[in-house]
This record gives structure tokens, C-alpha cells and sequence, in this order.
């Protein structure tokens, strides 16, 4: 509830205004905020726990969905277990993802990192609008 609407219950209480007056104030204090972006519903405070994709496109006429939902331990797990990986096959497998042209240091990767990453995804919404579809990132 926003401050201004509980000022305007406060002043019907103490009986300063009266219920049409404050219905009136309440309906003016809605028209004033502009409208919220229909996006994912938003999810109580809290630890997320999956990483959401979901894209809608047309194709060839059909309209098609994809939706990927990847739990973020499974990320926090692979961190933990690149710790174990043999310092030549992490060079290697960045002499790879640079030649892909990903230019990535698997050896930086920490877990103290991916917990600053998945903290930041969790406030984070991506989204794009195309003219055959959209595409929505999320945490939830």
C-alpha cells in the first residue's frame, strides 16, 4: 500500500475527511500512477530458485512456445564441481570457448561469484518485444 493512500485512511479514521471524500482522493491518487508493464507477476522477496526463458514466437504460421526453467542449484552445483576440473582441461576447454568466440575464464569462475550473479538475476527481468513474438528472462 503507498504512503499516500494510507494518509488518506489515516484522515477518513480520524475522521478529518469523509468516506466520499476519501474514495474520491483514493480514485484521483489511482489515475494520477501510470500503468504497470504486464510482465511476470512478481514473486515475494526471497532466495530465487529457477532461472525462467520463456519465448513465444510464430513460425511458418503456427505460433510456438518455448519455456526452459533451470534450477539455480543446479548452477551453484557446476561451480562447485569446476573446482575439481584439472587446470589443462580448463585451459583447453577456454582455448575452445575463445576460438568460439567466447572469450571466458572458467578458471575465474567462483562460487562466491555465481551467489553476486544469481543475486543480481534475481532483480533482474529481461525482456524483448518482436514483431513475430517475445522473449521474457527471469528468476522466480
Amino acid at each position: 500500500m503507498s504512503e499516500h493512500r494510507k494518509d488518506i485512511l489515516a484522515m477518513l479514521a480520524e475522521g478529518k475527511i469523509t468516506v466520499e471524500e476519501a474514495e474520491r482522493l483514493i480514485v484521483a491518487l489511482e489515475q494520477a500512477q501510470p500503468p504497470t508493464a504486464a510482465g511476470p507477476p512478481a514473486r515475494p522477496k526471497g532466495r530465487a530458485k529457477y532461472l525462467r526463458v520463456v519465448m513465444e514466437f510464430v513460425n511458418e504460421g503456427e505460433a510456438e512456445r518455448l519455456n526452459v526453467r533451470v534450477p539455480l542449484q543446479l548452477l551453484r552445483a557446476g561451480v562447485q564441481l569446476a573446482a575439481l576440473v584439472p587446470t589443462q582441461a580448463l585451459d583447453r576447454a577456454n582455448a575452445e570457448l575463445s576460438k568460439s568466440g567466447v572469450p571466458f575464464d572458467l578458471k575465474q569462475l567462483k562460487p562466491e561469484h555465481l551467489e553476486a550473479l544469481v543475486e543480481h538475476l534475481d532483480e533482474t527481468i529481461v525482456e524483448l518485444e518482436m514483431a513475430d513474438g517475445h522473449l521474457r528472462v527471469f528468476c522466480e
